[in-house]
């Protein structure tokens, strides 16, 4: 099943939690400064929403899995990342048919064409390509339910704010540039496994109403309030009334119970 709008993404997810998957990567600068014409990948995490585990593919434990020295790393780097998307797509070739949640991995620049991209570059084959309708973008989700100003630019990072404040891993883009320069690489990938987190997170208080955002409007304080616990408390109240009453009517209809 496609998912087109947040109501329905909600539906399926309190559903069927287990078809849902939450990706994030982080790679070399987006721009023309690279060796490379298109960035390289230094790490990519996942993580299985209903399981609440994550894997992870990162440039320092396929560098150490290779034998491969820290010194060499940048030298065998199209090495290391071969490996390292082999993998990756090893993973994904029987979750294709699943839920795959992102932050605008929308297309070449950065996306999952990109990843696509790198490992043909590299030589691999048949990458087990995700369907399109099967990626779902959440800046579009949480844009459908709150609105497009659901937080201030950069939204992630402000929602992140919204939310209890960034983690101490968190590199915004141009500290991601720079450790890769520095050759830190698992400084990137805590950071790719921070944001993968806080997606996670944000999924949950989307579900729950619990999630802070900068949006106002009836609407927005609707939707909290139908999500909460005492909401459904008091459905479920409601529904009991309702049977009782109507275990009531019926009663007095057969004559069981005497008006």
């Amino acid at each position: 099943m496609s998912i087109y709008n947040s109501d329905r993404f909600l539906k399926e997810l309190k559903e069927r939690p287990e078809n849902f998957y939450i990706i994030h990567y982080s790679c070399e600068s987006l721009y023309d400064e690279n060796e490379a014409l298109s960035p390289k990948i230094t790490s990519i995490a996942v993580t299985h929403y209903a399981t609440e585990q994550t894997v992870s593919f990162s440039t320092h434990a396929i560098a150490e899995e290779l034998h491969i020295a820290r010194e060499q790393v940048r030298d065998r780097f199209d090495e290391i990342e071969k490996k390292l998307l082999s993998d990756f797509y090893e993973f994904v070739r029987d979750r294709r048919d699943r839920h795959w949640v992102h932050w605008n991995m929308r297309n070449l620049t950065f996306g999952f064409e990109h990843l696509e991209h790198r490992y043909r570059v590299l030589g691999g084959l048949n990458a087990p390509v995700i369907p399109v309708e099967r990626r779902l973008n959440l800046n579009d989700l949480l844009a459908d339910r709150y609105g497009g100003k659901y937080a201030p630019h950069p939204k992630m990072k402000s929602l992140w704010d919204l939310n209890g404040g960034v983690h101490r891993h968190f590199l915004d883009g141009k500290e991601e540039i720079q450790a890769f320069q520095n050759n830190e690489f698992i400084r990137m990938h805590n950071s790719t496994l921070a944001k993968v987190g806080f997606y996670f997170s944000v999924i949950k208080k989307l579900v729950s109403g619990k999630l802070h955002t900068a949006s106002r409007g009836w609407g927005v304080a609707l939707d909290r309030i139908f999500e909460s616990r005492t909401a459904k408390t008091v459905g479920l109240f409601g529904t009991t009334v309702t049977i009782g009453v109507g275990i009531w009517q019926a009663g007095i209809w057969f004559g069981i119970i005497k008006g």
